[in-house]
Order: C-alpha cells, then sequence, then structure tokens
C-alpha cells in the first residue's frame, strides 16, 4: 500500500481540528476505485453519523463521474444519483457525510476548482492521489464556515477502525 499521509500537512497552519473515522475496507474501497478510473477521477459519497469528533463512515458508495468532457481532472455527481444516495441512505439511518474523489497524477490536496464546487458545509471531502493508475496519498478536508462566502478547507485527521491513515 501507498503512503498515506492524513497527519502530515503542507500547510503548517491547518491543525486537524476533526476526525474522519473510516472503516478499513470503506478506505480501501475508494482507493481501489481512484486506481480503477484512472485516468479519469472517480467519486463518491461518505454515508455515516456525526459525533462530536467528527464523522463516523460506515459506507462509501460509488457513484458515476458525470463530468465527461474533462474526467481527468474534474468530477461531478449527478443530482439525481446524489437524490437516490442520500434517500437510500435515509432509509438506513444514515447521513451524507460527504464526498470523495481522485486526483490523477497529481497531489491529494484540494484545488481551488475543488473549493469552488463543494457546496456541503460541515462535511467531509476526501482526495485520493493516484500516480501512474496506484493509488498513493489519501487526506481528508473538512469543508468548514457558516455560509458559501466565507467557507474554506481545514485538514481532518483519517483514523481507520481506530488507528491514523499512514500509520500503517
Amino acid at each position: 500500500m501507498g503512503r498515506n499521509s492524513a497527519m502530515e500537512s503542507s500547510d503548517a497552519k491547518a491543525a486537524p481540528v476533526s476526525t474522519l473515522r473510516l472503516p478499513r475496507a470503506a478506505y480501501l474501497a475508494l482507493r481501489v476505485h481512484a486506481e480503477e478510473t484512472y485516468p479519469h477521477e472517480c467519486c463518491g459519497v461518505l454515508l455515516g453519523h456525526s459525533t462530536p469528533e467528527g464523522w463516523r463512515i460506515e459506507e462509501a458508495v460509488r457513484a458515476a463521474n458525470a463530468h465527461t468532457d474533462s474526467a481527468h481532472n474534474r468530477y461531478c455527481i449527478a443530482p439525481k444519483e446524489l437524490v437516490k444516495i442520500e434517500i437510500g441512505a435515509r432509509r438506513r439511518g444514515l447521513q451524507i457525510a460527504g464526498f470523495y474523489h481522485s486526483h490523477p497524477d497529481h497531489g491529494a490536496q484540494w484545488s481551488a476548482t475543488d473549493l469552488a464546487e463543494a457546496h456541503w458545509l460541515g462535511c467531509s471531502y476526501v482526495i485520493t492521489a493516484v500516480a501512474q493508475g496506484k493509488a498513493m496519498e489519501t487526506n481528508s478536508f473538512l469543508l468548514s464556515g457558516t455560509r458559501e462566502e466565507c467557507k474554506r478547507f481545514v485538514r481532518e485527521v483519517i483514523r481507520l477502525d481506530g488507528e491514523t491513515a499512514g500509520a500503517e
């Protein structure tokens, strides 16, 4: 398995304030999804429960990348598919806790486009870097802020079934 630096940050001021707790199976599934769709971006939805420490994910649900004209560097989940996923989650007592996508041949850091197109305040956004078809680094960012005009990404710690991703 590649390097997973959920604890490291290129921005020293961005200390983790939230923890994303993720079952190892879901973590591995989203990384496999990223490898399978290479050289295009994959995307999906994270379902779980809110806790005082952050989100506790129960499942990562694959979604189709509806951004067909530039799927190598953009992703979009079709509104109909997202509504279908949300209805299924509610039936099971789960919430949309966040989203995941991949960055083919780019780092696992959010881009200006990622921030501009992120609208689910309080949700986690997980990004996996894929280099030459192999999932490398996976990071998570909480979309923080009280309204669209002041939203920002804050680095999150990823914990896999009680351990920190990258500590393997």
